[in-house]
Order: structure tokens, then sequence, then C-alpha cells
């Protein structure tokens, strides 16, 4: 008899995270736990983007920082009032994730024949250019200073306002509710399945009828696409682009960590590994640093003693740990979850 199937857990997610705002409008006292949850849900969509093309396909890129700056600096070329286009956030949302499919086809063309530990290091070189063009166009991209300010959003009239976090907050979770439902499809489509198939033996799909090399192209278009709108979330979110370093090698570091920290090639398990890693770097290091100085247990001037400090050491330690313990994730996708910890036969019936 089959086991009942429950909800899963990106859906779950979700809705949890939908009733955090009306939760704390319900309970005494100034409460803001969804205010710091906006960072990680435009994470989140960050990590679905990187885990179109590590997860499904098999690719390991290191440099999704570069799709999201591409698609914040897109987005505030195409809002800020110094420019001549002055799009709105609808309009302007639209045409960066165009830009960054563009720039995730045009990268792909000279590397889908690439593998491994070649590939790492194109998207790494690709990262590194981004960040360095961005700071010495300044004529066009304000180099160090960033664009600013950014227009903020509207919804049927309604200006969002940086005082009032709920609307904000249902905006980015109905983005993220979006990305979730296209990539739920993409992965149990013909689509998804091709992509899974190239990751397990790309020779084997090849002999099956699939071509890699359009299957790898039109990954890494649509997770170029959906690291663009992350980057475009961000850029409204802060009101500026920030400057080019914000987008540099460390961010794709903890995009991966998020995909193989919450388990490869499950949606699901992205949504975990973002709540985990960024929730441990904007709550609880956060959190514990506030709470040291309060109790003049730390002192700000010394690098050493602030955890903030030492989060990129616990990244690479967590790593290690999975890597050692746990390889599939914490939450992994069925098949990666079969090929790791495949079911031991069971044994013959005892003779009579």
């Amino acid at each position: 008899m089959p086991k009942p199937r429950g909800i899963p857990f990106h859906w779950t997610f979700i809705l949890v995270a939908a009733l955090i705002p009306v939760i704390e409008l319900l309970l005494p006292g100034q409460h803001r736990v969804g205010d710091l949850l906006r960072p990680i849900l435009i994470m989140a969509m960050l990590g679905l983007g990187l885990n179109i093309l590590t997860g499904f396909t098999g690719l390991l890129n290191l440099g999704v920082a570069a799709f999201m700056a591409v698609g914040a600096y897109s987005y505030a070329i195409l809002t800020c009032d110094i420019y001549p286009f002055r799009l709105g956030f609808w309009t302007a949302t639209i045409v960066t994730v165009l830009v960054g499919l563009t720039v995730g086809f045009f990268l792909g063309l000279p590397t889908i024949r690439l593998r491994g530990d070649y590939l790492a290091i194109v998207t790494l070189g690709f990262g590194e250019i981004v960040e360095d063009v961005l700071k010495n166009l300044d004529t066009i991209t304000k180099g160090t200073q960033g664009i600013n300010p950014l227009p903020a959003p509207s919804f049927f009239g309604y200006h969002f306002r940086p005082e009032t976090y709920q609307p904000w907050y249902y905006l980015l979770l109905g983005f993220l509710a979006l990305l979730v439902l296209l990539n739920r499809n993409l992965q149990h489509s013909r689509i998804g399945r091709a992509w899974i198939s190239i990751r397990e033996d790309e020779l084997a799909s090849s002999c099956m009828g699939i071509n890699p090399m359009k299957m790898k192209l039109l990954a890494f278009a649509l997770g170029a696409a959906q690291c663009a709108l992350a980057g475009a979330l961000w850029a409204s979110y802060l009101g500026s682009t920030g400057e080019p370093g914000n987008y540099d090698f460390q961010v794709s570091v903890i995009a991966v960590c998020m995909v193989i920290v919450g388990g490869m090639g499950n949606v699901g398990g992205v949504l975990l590994g973002a709540l985990v890693i960024m929730g441990f770097n904007s709550i609880v290091l956060e959190g514990l640093t506030n709470f040291l100085k309060a109790h003049q247990l730390i002192n700000s001037s010394n690098v050493f003693t602030s955890p903030g400090s030492w989060k990129y050491m616990l990244y690479g330690f967590a790593l290690i740990l999975m890597m050692r313990f746990r390889p599939e994730g914490l939450l992994p996708s069925k098949q990666v979850k079969a090929e790791l910890h495949p079911e031991e036969p069971h044994a013959p019936p005892p003779s009579a």
C-alpha cells in the first residue's frame, strides 16, 4: 500500500513564510523577523538559478554573482532618473530578465563544451571580468559609487515605503513562489529529465536522442535569467545597486553553499539551504554579535573577536562536514539520494 504523500517542503516553506508577518501582527510587542527574512528570499532565488545549472544539469558555475550584478545594474539603468529610460518596476523587471537570459545564452555558447574544473574556471573568470567592468565603466555604472537612488516599486497605485516591510516581503515571496512553481514544472518536464540525464551520463543521453549542447545552453540561459531577477529585486530592495564589490566571488560561494548544503537538484533543498546559510549569516551571527557587544564581551575594533569575521571559515567547515557525512545535502532529490544511498537488496527467504 503506497504511503500517503504530505505537503512538499518547498510549499511548506512558502506557506510558513507567508504566515510570519500575520503572526507578528497578532503577537504583542515589536517583531521584525519577516524583515530579516527578505534578503534570504532574494538569495533563495539566486540559489534556484544556480540549481538549474549545477543541480539539474551538473555544470559547476562559480560566476552566478556576475549574473546577479548584470540584473542589478540593468534594472538600475532602466529605472533610475539619471538615465533616459525611466521604466516602471514591472517593465524594468521583465526587461532585466530578458537581459539576463541573453547574457547567459552568449556566455554559454563558447563554454558549453567545457566540463568540470575547466567550466568552473571560465565562469569564475567571467565573474571577475564583470566586476572589473562595472568598476571601470564609471561613465555608465558610476563606478564604485553605484547607481542610486532607485524608485520604489508600485502595485495598482500603491507605492512601497521603506518603513513598511510587509508589502516588500510579500512581493519578494510572490516572486519566489513563481520561481518555485517554474522550477518544479521544469524539473518534471521533458527538459528537466533531459538535464538530469546529462548530469548522470552525457554520452548515454546523447545516444538516446538528447542534444546535450542545446540543453546545456538552455540551462545557462534560464539559470542566468533567474539570477538576474534576483539581482533586480536586490537593487530595488536596497534602493541602490551598491558598489560592484557587493557582487564578488564570495556571493557565488554562498550560492554554491546553499545548493550543496540544501541538496543539489531539489528545489526544496535550495530553499532549506538558503534558510540555513543566510539565516545563520543575517540572523544568528548578527544577533550573537549584538548580544556580545551589548554585554561588552567583545571589542568592535578587534576583528578576531567578532563572530561575523569567521563566517566564511564556518561555511568552509560546513561544506567539509557535508561532503564527508552527507554529500547528498540536507534535503536531497530522490535521484541523488538513490545514487549515494542505494537500498540494500533484500535477503532471499530461507529455504524450507
